[in-house]
């Protein structure tokens, strides 16, 4: 079966509570039931409601999660003449672990080891033993 195209025209149309969908790269989705459980509010779906937020969707970062269970609000695609190039979503990948050096044992243990030797120090003076 082949599924629902839409006009860009027919989604603006769709842009308040009652009816709400957007559109994430050339695919429509009906965010009407999902508002009230969005993670990120209410707010977030109704200003994108009637609107292409592909750009909004990938700047946001969602997680592959998400991706999967937008998949329940599917309701059908872009008509061919109008759709647009997909966002490209970008992943951030964790810097690299620094490796293990003298150095980087010095930063993390080094601070600490100098302020008990000046405290040893301060108590040896101040309490001295007889």
């Amino acid at each position: 079966m082949a599924p629902v195209k839409f006009t860009r025209k027919e989604i603006e149309a769709r842009n308040h509570r009652e009816e709400a969908a957007i559109i994430i790269d050339n695919v429509v989705y009906n965010v009407t039931e999902f508002m009230e459980d969005h993670p990120g509010g209410v707010d977030v779906l109704l200003n994108n409601a009637g609107k292409d937020a592909s750009q909004c969707f990938a700047d946001v970062g969602h997680s592959d999660i998400a991706m999967e269970w937008r998949e329940k609000f599917v309701i059908g695609e872009v008509v061919d003449e109008e759709r647009w190039p997909e966002v490209k979503r970008v992943v951030q990948e964790p810097p690299p672990a620094e490796p293990f050096s003298l150095t980087s044992l010095l930063n993390v243990w080094g601070p600490p080891l100098v302020l008990a030797g000046l405290a040893t120090l301060v108590y040896t003076y101040l309490f001295p033993t007889a």
